[in-house]
C-alpha cells in the first residue's frame, strides 16, 4: 500500500517525497515579484468586489463562488512565480554505495516468507536482481558483510550467517574507514537490527552524519513472534570467592506460554546445578527469575542458562545464555579496625573464620598506642597500628571501620582512606558506633565524601540513648545477593521478618545522589526510613555504612536457636561482596569474553604498581594457549588515551575455551602475572535479539538523513539513493509550476465553483 501511494505522489509531483526532502524550493518569476503580488491583489480585490455586487445571490453564496475563484486565480500567480526544486543528485557511475550485510546467526531464523532471513536477503540482492542491476547502472557498489566487524564479500550468495555478534557502531565505522578515500554517496545496512557490540552507535551516526553519508537501513524478519521464549538478559558474577554460592538473574520473555509456564535450568560444565519454573507474568511478556548457584570449585566454569523450548517454537537459539565464572581459591585479606573493645569485634571475625577464603586481619584498640593484632602474617605486620604506607594498605582487598573516631587517623591516613576505595578500587565498610561517623568528628574529612550518607556536622550528643530499629530489606536489598539469608527469596524475606532489633547510635544522614539503600529501619516511634545499610560506587571501589552497633544481636538473642546460621551466613556474604570486585595491581581481561571463531578480541590489560599507581613504561605480553594445547604469544602496547592501559586484537580459530596468561615486566625483577579464558563457540548470543528491531533501524537512518524500508519494498531506495548531497554531485533546478497537481487543482476549482452553481441552480 505504501508503495501505491508513493508511485501516486511520485507522478502527482513530478518528483518521490525523498527528493523535497533532500532538495530546496526556489522561485524565479516571469516578471518582478512587486508586480505579480499588486496584481494578485487587484485580482482578488476585484474578484470580491464583482461578486459583493451580486445583490441577487444569497450571501453564502457570494462567498462560496469569490473564495473558488479567487484561489483559481491566485494559483495561476503562483505558477508565474515559476516555483522550482534544486536537487543534489548523484553523477551515475561516479560514486560509491556501500551495502553492508548483516552475517549474523540471526539471520538463519526462519521467518521470512520463503525460509531464512539470508535466504530473502540473498534473494533480494542477488547480482541477477532488478535492484542490483539498477544500482550497479548509477553506483560503483561495494559490498561488505558484517558481525563482529565489517569486511568486503563479493556477492550476498558468499554469506553464511554465522558471527555471534552484531555491532553496528563497528560495522558502519569501518566501512566509512575502508572508504574513506572514495566519493561515497550512500550505506546501505541490511540487517534485522540485532545489536550487541561494545561500540558507540551514536558516535557511529556522528561522523557519517559529519560527511552528510545517508544510512538506508533495510530491516529483515518479524517484529514480533506470537510464541516465543527468549532469555533475554543474564546477570551473573565474573569472579567468585571459593566457597560461595552465586545468584543468577535472568530476563525471560514468555509468549504463548501456558498456566504451566517453562523450565528454566542452570548448567555449570554441562551439569544442572538449579532449576526453577518461571510462569507468564499478569502484565507484559518479560518475568525476571533469580536462581541460586551452588558453590563451585576454583577454577573457569562454563555457565548456561537454558529454557526449554516450546512446540512449534519458530525461534530455539534465544533459548540459551552462555557466559564464563571464575572461581578464585584466595584467601582474600580484609582489614577490621575497632577504636574500643566492643562485642561485635569478636563476633564479626567469629562468623567467618570458617571460611578459608577470608581471612580478617582484626586491628582494636586496647589502650592508648596499644592494639590487639589479630589473623596477622607475622610479628610485624600492623606492629605500629594502622597502616602508614599506600603499600601496606593497599594490600588488603577491604577496610571496616568500627567505633574509631577520625581523629585516631593522621591527615595522611585519611587521604590514603579515601585513596583505598577511588584508586586502589577497594570496598570500604564503616559500622555504627559511639565514635564513628557524625558522632566521631568525619564531617569534612576525606573520608566523608567517599561514604554513601552525607556526614553532618555541629555539635553531636555523643551520650544519648540508643535507639532501637527493626531491620528490613528494601526491594533493591531483597534481590541483592549478600542478603539473601535462605535458597530462596520468599524464606529469605521471612527471615528478615523474624529478626530481633537491632540499635543505633549515630545520627545517620541523608542517601548520596547515586547511592543505594538495601537495608532500612523502622524505629518505635514509626519511622520507617532509617537508612541502616547504604552502598555507592566511588571512584574505582565502593563504599557503604552499616549503620547499627550490635548485630551481634543476631547471633546472641534468647529469640535465636543456638544451631541458627543468620548471622554467620550475613557477615560472610558481605564481607565477600566487599572483596568480590576489588582488583589486583595487574589485571587481563577479554573483551568480548565470548566469540566465534574468527571474529577478534580485545585483549586488554591494567598494569599499576603495589601502590596502584599506574604504570606506562611496561612490557607486557600474552600467552595464549588453545584448546589443543598451542599456544600464541601477542605483545600488548600502551593505549596512549589510558594510563596503564595495554591493548591488542586477537583472533581465534578454533572453538573451545582459550587460557590467556598475560605477564608484565618493568626493568629487570619486577614481573607480573595475571590470567583469564576466552569462550569461543558458534552459538553465541547474537539471537537473544531475535526479532527484527525496526525502531533501531529507523533511528539510523533518520539520523543520517536516509530511510528505512522493510525488505519487500527494498527496491525502493534504488531511486531514493540518487538524491544525496554525498560524493560527486550535480545539482540541477526543476519547474515545479507544471505538477500534473497543478493542473489538477486547478480543474478542481473551476470544476468545484461549477458544480456548485447547477447545485444552486445559478448555471
Amino acid at each position: 500500500m505504501g508503495s501505491w501511494f508513493e508511485t501516486i505522489g511520485s507522478w502527482l509531483f513530478k518528483f518521490p517525497p525523498r527528493a523535497f526532502a533532500r532538495g530546496d524550493l526556489v522561485v524565479a518569476p516571469v516578471i518582478p515579484t512587486p508586480v505579480l503580488l499588486a496584481t494578485a491583489v487587484a485580482l482578488a480585490l476585484l474578484v470580491l468586489v464583482t461578486h459583493a455586487r451580486l445583490r441577487t445571490l444569497r450571501r453564502g453564496d457570494r462567498v462560496v463562488l469569490g473564495g473558488l475563484r479567487t484561489l483559481a486565480l491566485l494559483l495561476v500567480i503562483g505558477c508565474l512565480f515559476r516555483p522550482g526544486l534544486v536537487i543534489a543528485s548523484a553523477v551515475p557511475q561516479r560514486n560509491v554505495l556501500a551495502v553492508l550485510f548483516d552475517d549474523s546467526r540471526s539471520m538463519r531464523i526462519r521467518d521470512a516468507q520463503d525460509g531464512s532471513r539470508l535466504g530473502a536477503v540473498q534473494r533480494a540482492f542477488a547480482d541477477t536482481s532488478a535492484l542490483l542491476r539498477t544500482l550497479g547502472e548509477r553506483f560503483a557498489v561495494r559490498r561488505f558483510r558484517f558481525a563482529a566487524s565489517a569486511a568486503p564479500v563479493r556477492n550476498a550468495g558468499d554469506l553464511q550467517g554465522r558471527g555471534t555478534r552484531s555491532d553496528l557502531a563497528q560495522a558502519l565505522a569501518d566501512v566509512r574507514e575502508d572508504l574513506s578515500g572514495m566519493p561515497l554517496a550512500g550505506v546501505v545496512l541490511v540487517s534485522d537490527g540485532a545489536d550487541n557490540g561494545d561500540g558507540s552507535l551514536d558516535d557511529a551516526l556522528l561522523a557519517l552524519r559529519a560527511r552528510r553519508v545517508p544510512v538506508y537501513t533495510v530491516g529483515v524478519g518479524r517484529e514480533r513472534f506470537d510464541r516465543d521464549v527468549a532469555v533475554e538478559r543474564v546477570q551473573a558474577p565474573r569472579r567468585l570467592l571459593a566457597g560461595a554460592s552465586s545468584l543468577v538473574e535472568a530476563d525471560i520473555r514468555l509468549r504463548g506460554v501456558g498456566k504451566d509456564g517453562v523450565t528454566l535450568t542452570v548448567e555449570a560444565d554441562g551439569r544442572v546445578v538449579a532449576t526453577e519454573t518461571v510462569r507468564p507474568p499478569a502484565r507484559g511478556d518479560l518475568v525476571t527469575a533469580r536462581l541460586r548457584v551452588p558453590p563451585l570449585a576454583t577454577g573457569v566454569h562454563r555457565l548456561a542458562v537454558r529454557a526449554r523450548p516450546l512446540d512449534a517454537e519458530i525461534v530455539t537459539e534465544n533459548n540459551e545464555w552462555q557466559t564464563s565464572l571464575e572461581v578464585r581459591a584466595g584467601p582474600d585479606r580484609v582489614l577490621y579496625l575497632e577504636g574500643e573493645p566492643r562485642p561485635e569485634f569478636a563476633f564479626l571475625r567469629r562468623a567467618v573464620a570458617d571460611d578459608s577464603a577470608l581471612q580478617v586481619v582484626g586491628l582494636m584498640r586496647s589502650a592508648e598506642r596499644k592494639f590487639l593484632r589479630l589473623g596477622v602474617r607475622d610479628s610485624l605486620e600492623l606492629i605500629s597500628g594502622f597502616p602508614s604506607t599506600r603499600e601496606e594498605l593497599f594490600g588488603y582487598r577491604a577496610l571496616i571501620l568500627g567505633s574509631v573516631e577520625a581523629g585516631f587517623f593522621t591527615t595522611e591516613q585519611l587521604r590514603m582512606l579515601a585513596d583505598f576505595v577511588s584508586v586502589r578500587g577497594g570496598g570500604l565498610l564503616v559500622l555504627g558506633g559511639r565514635a564513628s561517623l557524625a558522632e566521631g568528628g568525619f564531617a569534612g574529612t576525606p573520608v566523608a565524601d567517599v561514604l554513601p550518607l552525607t556526614i553532618a556536622r555541629g555539635e553531636i550528643n555523643v551520650d544519648g540513648p540508643a535507639m532501637p530499629v527493626q531491620v528490613r530489606p528494601t526491594r533493591l536489598g531483597e534481590v541483592h545477593p549478600a542478603l539473601q539469608l535462605r535458597e530462596s527469596l520468599a524464606a529469605s524475606r521471612q527471615r528478615w521478618d523474624s529478626l530481633p532489633t537491632l540499635t543505633i547510635v549515630n545520627r545517620l544522614g541523608t542517601l548520596r545522589a547515586g547511592a543505594t539503600l538495601l537495608l532500612s529501619g523502622r524505629t518505635d516511634d514509626g519511622r520507617s526510613d532509617v537508612p541502616i545499610l547504604s552502598w555507592q560506587r566511588y571512584g574505582r571501589g565502593q563504599s557503604a555504612i552499616f549503620g547499627v552497633q550490635d548485630s551481634w544481636l543476631w547471633r546472641m538473642d534468647t529469640a535465636i536457636p543456638v544451631e541458627d546460621r543468620t548471622h554467620q551466613t550475613f557477615w560472610r556474604q558481605m564481607v565477600r561482596w566487599l572483596v568480590d570486585e576489588a582488583p589486583a595491581p595487574f589485571e587481563i581481561a577479554a573483551t568480548p569474553a565470548r566469540v566465534a571463531p574468527g571474529e577478534p578480541v580485545v585483549l586488554r590489560a591494567q598494569v599499576s604498581t603495589p601502590q596502584f599507581a599506574d604504570v606506562n613504561d611496561a612490557r607486557v605480553t600474552v600467552t595464549v594457549t588453545m584448546p589443543d594445547g598451542a599456544t600464541e604469544v601477542v605483545p600488548l602496547e600502551w593505549a596512549l588515551r589510558d594510563d596503564g592501559s595495554y591493548t591488542a586484537r586477537f583472533t581465534p580459530r578454533d572453538t573451545g575455551r582459550h587460557t590467556i596468561l598475560a605477564e608484565s615486566m618493568r626493568g629487570r625483577d619486577s614481573v607480573q602475572r595475571a590470567t583469564t579464558t576466552l569462550l569461543v563457540d558458534e552459538r553465541g548470543a547474537d539471537v537473544a535479539q531475535a526479532e527484527l528491531r525496526a525502531p533501531l533501524l529507523r533511528r539510523i537512518a533518520s539520523e543520517t538523513g536516509g530511510r528505512y524500508y522493510p525488505l519487500v519494498n527494498a527496491t525502493q531506495l534504488a531511486n531514493d539513493a540518487l538524491y544525496t548531497s554525498a560524493g560527486v554531485t550535480v545539482r540541477e533546478a526543476n519547474d515545479l509550476w507544471d505538477m500534473p497537481a497543478v493542473f489538477l487543482l486547478l480543474v478542481l476549482l473551476l470544476g468545484a465553483e461549477w458544480g456548485y452553481r447547477r447545485l444552486r441552480g445559478l448555471a
